[in-house]
């Protein structure tokens, strides 16, 4: 069964829009996760920053205090984050690349070139029983240098996928680069995860990629959630992905 997390980021957008720097505001992403988890999405995903931008210190650890599903916790190869997700343990940690100026992230990490760095915080996460998948675009060696690392996941960055989707031929070709990676993922005994700009109209395609765990998504899902509610934005995503097979 393909799994749905959910990103919760964006409800802490419209908090911050508000209430940022005050300790205190609404919406509350927290309340959100728990909508989302009773309304059947299998994990949460949270996204904190270092610059603090939606998702605060604050919020991570009421996720870990009152949400009983699977918590990924999306976060940069830094020390001060590195050092949070030891003592708050979520059931898996996401490393993505992380830069100031950009509105979200932008692409994958570059395995290749922090292979070391990566090595070991993988090792830490481990030890404390997290696992650690990697946010990488759907390229052959970023994908062998991830298995190399010993991450028990990759996550691959669909980015591209849905920025082409309008794009008959273009959506094609970057449908065969994810297809690609997964089997190479798979070969090298990778789990797979997928995730960044899927929505209700180009999901059905994405489920042409094999080998997927989980879906995670959270712009469309906390769009949506504006005009029809998070338990039918979420319902109608579980719908999309039920017929998936690996």
């Amino acid at each position: 069964m393909l799994k749905l997390g959910v990103n919760i980021d964006h409800v802490a957008t419209l908090r911050e829009a508000r209430y940022c720097g005050r300790g205190f505001g609404e919406p509350s992403p927290v309340e959100a996760a728990r909508v989302c988890a009773a309304a059947g999405a299998h994990g949460i995903t949270a996204h904190l920053r270092e610059d603090r931008r939606h998702i605060q210190d604050r919020d991570v650890w009421e996720l870990r205090e009152k949400i009983a599903t699977r918590l990924n916790l999306e976060m940069a190869d830094v020390s001060e984050i590195v050092a949070i997700a030891l003592k708050v343990r979520p059931e898996i940690v996401c490393i993505v690349p992380e830069r100031r100026l950009e509105v979200t992230t932008e692409g994958g990490l570059d395995v290749v070139a922090v292979e070391k760095a990566l090595t070991e915080t993988r090792l830490k996460m481990n030890d404390a029983g997290v696992e650690v998948s990697l946010f990488i675009a759907p390229d052959e060696k970023q994908i062998a240098a991830a298995a190399r690392t010993g991450s028990q996941f990759i996550e691959l960055h669909t980015g591209q996928f849905a920025e082409s989707f309008g794009d008959e031929r273009k959506r094609e070709v970057q449908l065969q680069h994810l297809i690609s990676g997964a089997q190479q993922a798979h070969a090298l005994g990778l789990k797979v995860n997928a995730g960044h700009g899927l929505n209700c109209e180009n999901l059905p395609a994405i489920c042409r990629v094999p080998h997927l765990v989980e879906l995670n998504i959270g712009h469309s899902i906390v769009s949506r959630a504006v005009f029809v509610g998070f338990e039918k934005a979420v319902n109608e995503m579980l719908a999309l992905m039920k017929g998936y097979r690996l």
